[in-house]
């Protein structure tokens, strides 16, 4: 459980079991800004659903198409009531938490992200604990280090550009210290109809660290992903962190290739990127994406390969240990 949980990979990449086939997508529509995390012999995905956070499970990955599926939380709160976007669920001492991001229903001048507590399970039942950004934040993923477990979460810098921000978490889990700026969209693949650095999710392999991200607007089919690789320094610092990309982007009639998660395979052996994506070549924000996975690969360097995404329909081996 220390493996799947964390993302310490791999002492061997030998595949002890086929995962059964499957296609994409997943979930399709409300498919946007996915998690998923395997515990307990389930697969939990949890998606953009707008209007509360929502859980799907199932036992093999094919079977979230028609999971079981609840409503995790839900709130009236004026302040935290809509908008209610990239959901994810992670594993912290004893229990799982849920770091959301949610606004009012005037404007999106008021997303910030929130938590919430559960227990020792995914499929537990919730609690609200508190806001946990002080301004604008969206898209909050956790980064587990050495120096300690981090937050990190697409913010507007200083300079008003929407940026990658990182603070170290404090002990509860659910508050933070200081906030850094430690990327923003300055290349020309970061910034088609608008600068963008959003959806980060960390990446553990070979005592490599890397954060994937979202670059350029969603409402663009140039929506892809960049990576960032963390050199050993201080993580808060911009220059712990190199800059590379697009590493994964449009193909196969899927636009906007972008807000992914990774999660391990049932027998620890892989490393799945899940992803969102639509069929509109001029990009999307809304509902209209759905919900994608594919199985990381690995360049001689240490480096991940994405691949690029299969036209949907096609027929996948699913994650080893099914």
């Amino acid at each position: 459980m220390f493996l799947s949980r964390y993302f310490l990979i791999l002492g061997s990449l030998l595949t002890l079991s086929l995962g059964a086939t499957f296609t994409n997508p997943l979930k399709n529509p409300n498919g946007s800004d996915p998690f998923i995390v395997w515990d307990g012999n389930y697969y939990y995905l949890l998606t953009t659903t707008w209007n509360n956070v929502q859980m799907t499970r199932a036992r093999t990955i094919n079977g979230l198409k028609t999971g079981e599926t609840k409503v995790i939380y839900s709130d009236s709160t004026s302040s935290r009531c809509c908008n209610v976007w990239a959901p994810e669920v992670h594993y912290f001492g004893d229990r799982w938490y849920i770091y959301y991001t949610a606004g009012n229903n005037k404007d999106l001048n008021g997303q910030r992200v929130h938590a919430l507590r559960g227990g020792a399970t995914p499929w537990d039942a919730y609690t609200y604990v508190r806001q946990v950004t002080p301004d604008w934040g969206i898209d909050a993923s956790t980064l587990r280090l050495p120096q300690g477990n981090y937050l990190v979460w697409s913010c507007f810098s200083p300079a008003g550009l929407q940026s990658l921000c990182a603070a170290m978490l404090n002990n509860d889990f659910v508050s933070i210290g200081a906030s850094r700026v430690i990327s923003e969209p300055t290349l020309a693949w970061e910034r088609v109809r608008n600068p963008v650095n959003e959806g980060p999710a960390a990446l553990y392999h070979s005592n490599k660290t890397f954060i994937a991200y979202s670059a350029s607007d969603c409402w663009s089919s140039s929506y892809q992903l960049g990576l960032l690789t963390w050199n050993g320094g201080d993580p808060l610092q911009k220059s712990s962190w190199s800059k590379s990309g697009p590493h994964f982007s449009s193909a196969n009639g899927n636009y906007g290739t972008g807000h992914n998660g990774f999660f391990v395979s049932p027998d620890e052996t892989q490393i799945w990127n899940v992803y969102h994506a639509t069929a509109d070549r001029n990009g999307q924000c809304g509902g209209q994406r759905y919900t994608m996975v594919k199985q990381v690969n690995w360049n001689n360097d240490g480096t991940p390969n994405f691949g690029v995404a299969e036209r949907l329909g096609t027929t996948l081996q699913g994650p080893s240990g099914e």
